[in-house]
């Protein structure tokens, strides 16, 4: 993901930049750059590649200025390039910008501006900014100390999607304009200095007193001041928060694991992975595919492809697949896959998913798929990673770098993506399901309700408590909600060793049944209206044999029935496991921890598996 220094005060810039950007390169990018206000102007040095690249350019050894804004570039719209790097300009030069998140009307504005006679030298979302600020700057006549302000809220109210902002303009040499909405954004508050950063790490050396932003808060900069502005235009006032962080925590924001800091990652992680791609009213949009409806409707099959949790995935959103384009559609272990000859061939699209995209068996069955003819379409989270240079076609999650071993923000940014992929195939296959419209809006509302779901956290955490020294835990659901038992059931595996098994509810009585006795622990999932009845009698098959149950459920049911009840937002079916298996990841996690085990490291396992 993206990250943004920022610096401003009477120390050369280029050196503070340069370093803050190393210390954000674990968040993981294609691209950097920099820009600082010198005597001439606004000077931008960008490449694609490293950060120590800078170090490269010509003049990057000359630059005096002593503001400066920074950026490393995770490529969301337009391939790692030197010409879509940030920072970037308006066509004036008059202002320079860099900028975290998604505008997901960029197409909309960047057309409104071309209409107006800007001209566009990238394809990313972001150069729309800069321009759209010199629009309303022009626009207004008065010249006085807030017009660069003014230019840059209006250019704001435009954009829809999440934005961290940095402003230069070689008309104010002594002010920077910082803003964000859905995204983070630090100012560091220094001797006659500020830093700006989207992660407190990278300025942590340098100041321990923080002004945290809220959504649509504008502050302009000076050496030795801030000052903070609501989206009205109206000063409010804001206090220095001071950070006591070491090294170590500050990596993790404060969180005592990188898997905790990683589940309540998830919200941003959904949200910039949803970015331009889906809008309620125009078609779902991929510029890495070139899909016909021709192709669509020449397949007799779709296999997805995977390991593990990414394989969980691909089952979560098989019968999105087949319900909305009407493909046949098989989900198959990628360790499995190559060994029983599957029927492979040109009417067959091949989807691989692999978070890292160096899974050795997926990228074994990915050429295997290649060799007998049919496409192959990779879904990862790494830029340039081994399978995206194998496959014909690859699209990203952009949850940002997974350091916990066991993954969850990768997860849920696969089903999410799946899922728009499904919707991608319906609409360019000329589907018609009324569904869709529904389901791209509970899609663009996930991002909060993660949220919201995360607050049930202390709940969970509770009986956890109470069952953390289980030996044996079972998890059951029908339809969907059996897949996020499966889900579930790694997780508690991977980091906890409690031994754990997934059935599907109505395969009880078919012989788990007999290892239900008095006081084990049963956790039931329950989202699908059309099954919940059902779920329930399966549980009180196991409460009349004395199982303790906590549900996670969506639907209305007797609580009293049940020992633990943990409710969570509704959401469309297609869906709910990008919300039911939240709970799931901070039980394993909360056990783990009552366990006194290492959950970022958990024993005999690898974050990347590339041996077969």
């Amino acid at each position: 993901m993206c990250g943004i220094v920022g610096y401003i005060g009477t120390k050369k810039a280029s050196p503070i930049l340069i370093n803050g950007l190393l210390r954000l390169e674990y968040r993981g990018y294609d691209s950097a750059g920099i820009a600082t206000i010198e005597k001439s102007g606004i000077s931008i040095m960008k490449d694609k590649g490293r950060v120590k690249n800078l170090y490269n350019l010509d003049g990057i050894d000359n630059l005096e200025g002593t503001i400066g804004i920074a950026h490393t570039r995770w490529a969301t719209h337009g391939k790692p390039s030197k010409e879509n790097s940030h920072p970037h300009s308006d066509n004036s030069k008059t202002f320079s910008v860099v900028h975290n998140g998604i505008i997901e009307n960029y197409n909309e504005l960047r057309k409104f501006l071309t209409d107006n006679g800007y001209t566009f030298y990238s394809q990313t979302d972001t150069e729309v900014i800069p321009n759209l600020i010199h629009y309303y700057y022009n626009k207004d006549s008065k010249n006085d100390d807030l017009k660069l302000l003014r230019a840059i809220k209006s250019a704001c109210m435009d954009l829809k999607g999440s934005f961290a902002i940095e402003v230069l303009c070689k008309d104010f040499p002594d002010n920077m304009i910082v803003v964000r909405k859905d995204s983070p954004l630090v100012i560091g508050k220094g001797e006659n200095e500020n830093y700006i950063s989207s992660d407190i790490p990278a300025i942590l050396s340098f100041t321990r007193d923080f002004y945290l932003l809220n959504d649509y808060e504008f502050v302009v900069l000076s050496r030795n001041k801030a000052e903070f502005y609501d989206k009205d235009l109206k000063p409010i006032n804001k206090d220095v928060k001071n950070i006591e962080w070491d090294a170590s925590s500050a990596e993790k924001d404060g969180f005592d694991d990188y898997m905790l800091k990683e589940i309540y990652e998830q919200p941003n992680a959904i949200r910039e992975t949803i970015g331009a791609k889906l809008n309620e009213n125009s078609k779902c949009e991929f510029e890495e595919l070139d899909f016909t409806k021709e192709y669509l409707l020449s397949l007799n099959k779709i296999y997805i492809v995977a390991c593990g949790t990414a394989m969980h995935a691909g089952l979560s959103t098989r019968n999105t697949i087949e319900k909305l384009c009407k493909i046949p559609t098989e989900v198959d272990i990628a360790s499995e896959f190559r060994y029983r000859d599957p029927l492979v061939n040109e009417k067959t699209l091949c989807i691989f998913i692999s978070q890292s995209g160096e899974t050795a068996d997926t990228i074994a069955a990915l050429k295997l798929c290649k060799e007998k003819g049919a496409k192959t379409l990779t879904i990862t989270n790494v830029i340039g990673s081994s399978i995206t240079r194998e496959a014909d076609y690859s699209i990203y999650t952009h949850a940002g770098p997974e350091i916990a071993v066991a993954s969850t923000k990768a997860y849920t940014s696969q089903v999410v993506l799946l899922n728009i992929l499904a919707i991608y195939f319906a609409e360019t296959m000329g589907m018609t399901n009324p569904c869709i419209k529904d389901l791209k809006e509970e899609i663009l509302n996930l991002p909060k309700k993660v949220e919201e779901c995360l607050k049930i956290s202390e709940k969970v955490k509770d009986f956890s408590k109470k069952v953390y020294n289980e030996k044996d835990i079972f998890f059951l659901g029908r339809g969907v909600d059996e897949v996020v038992a499966r889900e579930g059931s790694l997780k508690l595996k991977e980091i906890s060793y409690i031994h754990s098994e997934s059935y599907a509810a109505g395969e009880l009585k078919h012989g788990p049944i007999a290892l239900i006795e008095k006081d084990i622990t049963v956790i039931g999932i329950m989202t699908d209206p059309n099954l919940v009845e059902k779920t329930v009698s399966n549980l009180q098959e196991v409460i009349t044999r004395g199982a303790k149950t906590m549900v996670i459920s969506n639907q209305k049911i007797d609580d009293t029935m049940f020992e633990f009840v943990i409710n969570i937002p509704n959401t469309h079916p297609f869906i709910s496991p990008i919300i039911s298996i939240i709970p799931l990841q901070l039980f394993s996690y909360y056990i783990a921890k009552e366990k006194g085990l290492d959950v970022d490291k958990p024993r005999n396992l690898a974050k990347s598996v590339t041996v077969e």
